[in-house]
């Protein structure tokens, strides 16, 4: 008869019982980690949104008109899953919208003109949209990817070049007319293609729909027209920016019988923010001061905390965060592709793909002031001794220095990140490819990419939110801690949202410290949470797209 070893029971009672205490301190560590970040969130939030200067009479007021019916709505929709997902779908996508509709109307009402927009748009954004759409279409077209390629590193310099001319071209269309060809008529292309593709609707449907784009914008100029505080530009902008991606969640939830509830959520919101209003003015409720409110993002810093904004730093953000996301995306990705398809597996060139990939590991954990060092040996010295031969551009404290300096620190991230995700991709698929009679571009382009771009996507996000948040290196290349103005292009002077903060945090009122701080750090939170949130739901969709 088999009995059990006094070792062997000792041994499993006490396995047994440092498993337990392991996962109930993990799970206590968790929850202390998830308390500690709510509370920190919920102290910056109560300061920037002013909430401690509300009467009682307010918080009743919402709670009864907005919190109670929202927390009865999700109640309904826990055990609907058809309901939630049309929510946050109806959500995500109109705020996605409006925040991009915001940014539309920065970059290309107030900071590019709308002729410099037009060259560009020429020479770089429309044939790029061209041919990924030729590509969708004859999927057996190779050269395409290469197409695009040439097209971003060539297109800039052409249309840097035909700046001039097509300059002109657009001011004879004047700002309405350039944004209607660029914006609208793509755009109504891209409704037509979506609602066929992805909605499933009629090719006469379809087509209805990208007709009726370009109809509606023309069509609502006149009412337009009525409303000082919009432009045409501005309608334009926004019916493409906003209109596009809320009408597909509406169409996409619409479709679906389940998912009808979820336009409750909208109502909701809207209806009780109008009825707490309305309860509000009728019993005399003292009303929030936020500090977070439209003049704080609209204006430029001031020397008393009532009239500062975060303005500049917004629109220095913007343009870093978004030549960060270009340059490390194309310079990370393509390293990491050559380095795990291209590069010698044997041979002393093997040898030196290692010593390579090492460095590249190495640099990940290099502390970002010392790249604040690099950036300004680099991009500023170099230029400084250049003086009159230079031609690129960088210098002390511009958008292109401190972009390429942020570039370098979270390239290593994003390559190592690449990677593990192209490494992820099983090897049978590639010989599967190449046993079909596939070239190795073909096999990178439609089968490695596709499955490794959710795990390159979840590193760039990763790395790209350490960059957004980042200060030293931007004090090591000179960056302005505090500027009245937006940088006026990619070689303008720039500050950015956490040197701003960071300047505010040592200012001797309260109401600096606490009230306009935490008004900037809800702002940083905003941009870098919806960033990340785009970028998730664009990970997502290929992650889905991948399992299939």
């Amino acid at each position: 008869m088999a009995t059990t070893s006094p070792t062997e029971t000792e041994f499993g009672e006490v396995s047994r019982i440092k498993g337990i205490v392991f996962k109930y301190i993990s799970f206590a560590a968790s929850i202390v980690g998830i308390l500690a970040l709510g509370v920190l969130l919920a102290y910056v939030f109560w300061d920037a949104l002013g909430l401690e200067s509300a009467g009682t009479g307010w918080y009743l007021a919402y709670t009864g008109t907005l919190l109670v019916p929202l927390l009865a709505f999700f109640a309904y929709a826990r055990t609907r899953p058809a309901v939630v997902a049309g929510t946050f779908e109806l959500f995500s996508m109109t705020l996605a919208g409006v925040l991009l509709t915001g940014a539309g109307v920065i970059i290309l009402s107030i900071i590019a003109s709308p002729g410099v927009w037009f060259a560009y748009f020429l020479t770089v954004v429309g044939p790029i949209v061209g041919l990924y759409v030729y590509g969708q279409y004859d999927r057996e077209a190779t050269w395409v990817g290469l197409a695009m390629l040439g097209v971003v590193l060539l297109g800039p310099v052409v249309g840097t070049l035909g700046l001039g001319p097509l300059t002109a071209v657009g001011a004879l269309l004047g700002s309405p007319g350039i944004y209607f060809l660029s914006l609208v008529v793509p755009a109504a292309a891209v409704a037509a293609y979506l609602s066929a593709e992805r909605l499933d609707f009629s090719r006469r449907r379809s087509l209805g729909i990208g007709v009726g784009l370009p109809v509606l914008a023309i069509a609502a100029v006149p009412l337009v027209d009525t409303v000082p505080a919009i432009s045409r530009s501005v309608w334009l902008i926004g019916l493409v920016l906003l209109g596009l991606p809320a009408g597909f969640a509406v169409a996409n939830t619409a479709r679906t019988r389940e998912r009808w509830p979820a336009f409750a959520f909208p109502a909701i919101v809207a209806l009780g923010f109008l009825a707490g209003e309305a309860v509000v003015t009728a019993i005399g409720a003292t009303p929030p001061t936020p500090w977070l409110d439209w003049q704080y993002v609209t204006s430029g810093p001031s020397q008393t905390a009532a009239e500062a904004g975060l303005y500049p730093a917004i629109i220095g953000s913007i343009f870093l965060i978004v030549l960060v996301s270009v340059f490390t995306f194309v310079f990370g990705v393509g390293a990491a592709i050559y380095l795990e398809e291209y590069a010698p597996g044997s041979g002393p060139l093997a040898a030196i793909t290692r010593i390579i990939k090492v460095n590249i590991s190495n640099l990940a954990g290099v502390p970002s002031v010392v790249y604040g060092l690099l950036g300004l040996g680099i991009f500023v010295n170099i230029e400084s001794q250049l003086g009159p031969f230079t031609y690129a551009g960088f210098g002390v404290g511009t958008v292109l220095t401190a972009a390429m300096t942020l570039s370098l620190l979270i390239l290593p991230i994003v390559i190592i990140s690449a990677q593990e995700a192209i490494r992820s991709v099983p090897d049978s698929l590639r010989q599967a490819s190449y046993g079909m009679g596939a070239t190795r571009w073909q096999t990178i382009r439609n089968v490695v990419l596709p499955r490794s771009l959710p795990g390159i996507l979840t590193g760039t996000i990763l790395a790209l939110g350490r960059a957004i948040g980042e200060t030293a290196p931007l004090i090591m290349v000179g960056a302005a801690t505090t500027k009245f103005s937006p940088p006026s292009g990619l070689f303008g002077k720039l500050t950015a949202m956490p040197m701003q903060i960071f300047a505010w945090a040592f200012e001797p009122s309260d109401e600096f410290r606490y009230g306009v701080v935490a008004a900037g750090v809800v702002t940083l939170l905003i941009v870098m949470l919806t960033m990340n949130s785009v970028a998730i739901l664009v990970r997502n969709k290929y992650q889905q797209e991948a399992n299939q």
